[in-house]
């Protein structure tokens, strides 16, 4: 696959470091994307309001994800990224063990997420493609 050659910057929201530390590999070995990694939503936050990510990659469960002192899900900071005009824009492909491929529109409705993948990810050039389309780019004929 021939893509344009600009850098795409991809957050990867995980609370799981290694798996998060491989998804990156594989991501910047098919694709050229700088990846980020973080599990901490202050964090999150700022690179995503400095627009300094191109896409978000999110785990549902993120157990030590907290906000207003309350645990937030993936799907509760997708919702609020995407009601916030400073993020709104930033596509969300939203990662979870704990749903299948059958959950798909109910929890792309509920997230507000523009896309969904269940774990383990096993196709990752289908991911890679969901990143380029997501981001508008095209491929290089």
């Amino acid at each position: 696959m021939n893509l344009k050659k600009d850098n795409l910057r991809i957050l990867i929201v995980e609370d799981d470091y290694f798996l998060a530390k491989g998804m990156a590999k594989l991501i910047q070995r098919l694709s050229g994307f700088r990846v980020i990694i973080s599990h901490k939503l202050d964090e999150v936050f700022q690179l995503c309001q400095g627009k300094e990510v191109d896409l978000i990659i999110m785990d549902i469960h993120l157990p030590e994800a907290d906000y207003d002192k309350k645990n937030v899900s993936g799907v509760d900071i997708s919702r609020f990224l995407k009601s916030n005009p400073q993020t709104a824009k930033i596509p969300i492909i939203l990662i979870t063990a704990y749903a299948a491929e059958s959950e798909r529109e109910s929890l792309l409705n509920i997230s507000k997420a523009d896309d969904f993948y269940p774990k383990p990810i096993i196709d990752y050039d289908n991911l890679v493609q969901s990143i380029n389309r997501l981001c508008g780019r095209q491929e290089i004929k």
